[in-house]
């Protein structure tokens, strides 16, 4: 683990490679799993100021499970979380006509309709945060539908950290990256001094 002010990161944050391959999985993030995306307090509330501006992106579907169980829920875990469409892909999804699954709020943002981008779980992904009481955990989770972004990350050789540096920078500044980077290149050079010794 990395400690970073109050963060402790998985080594696997900067050890493993992804690049996402949504040529190759069409969001398939966006579809599976047992709830939607986890939301953050700030971003449940901003899903109901603007959810007017993000509805006309959205699917007849999507609109229909939003009306029924409202633009947030609480799933199982007592976690917030966007609701799903039949149990399957989260309500802010839409597919393009070659059925790869995109975000509406994204769209929405990207026209200029609304201040949400995404919610920033979905921002990060591969990487998982948790809050816990005197700190937050910052994994790498791994998930057989990024099988081909593992792949491409290790062909191009991009750290998950680096591929992720802007939603990085969104959740935590510009200096906790910074420091990030730090680490990384300290942990590089233990790695190459073990080496030699060895």
């Amino acid at each position: 683990m990395i400690q970073i002010k109050d963060q402790l990161v998985s080594l696997e944050v900067l050890q493993n490679e992804f690049v996402c391959n949504i040529g190759k999985c069409k969001g398939a993030c966006c579809v599976e799993g047992d709830s939607g995306a986890p939301l953050e307090e700030d971003e449940a509330q901003l899903l109901e100021e603007e959810l007017e501006t993000i509805k006309p992106f959205l699917s007849a579907k999507g609109l229909g499970a939003i009306s029924n169980q409202g633009p947030h829920m609480i799933d199982r875990d007592g976690d917030q979380v966007t609701p799903l469409i039949d149990g399957k892909e989260c309500a802010y999804t839409v597919f393009t006509k070659s059925g790869t699954a995109q975000c509406g709020i994204e769209l929405a943002w990207n026209q200029g309709q609304t201040t949400f981008r995404k919610p920033i779980s979905c921002h990060l992904y591969p990487i998982r945060t948790k809050r816990y009481s005197t700190f937050e955990a910052v994994n790498y989770e791994r998930w057989q539908i990024c099988s081909d972004a593992c792949a491409l990350g290790e062909e191009l050789k991009v750290p998950v950290f680096k591929f992720l540096k802007e939603p990085l920078i969104r959740k935590y500044g510009e200096e906790w990256f910074e420091a990030l980077e730090a680490a990384n290149l300290e942990l590089k050079k233990m790695e190459q001094k073990n080496d030699l010794t060895k």
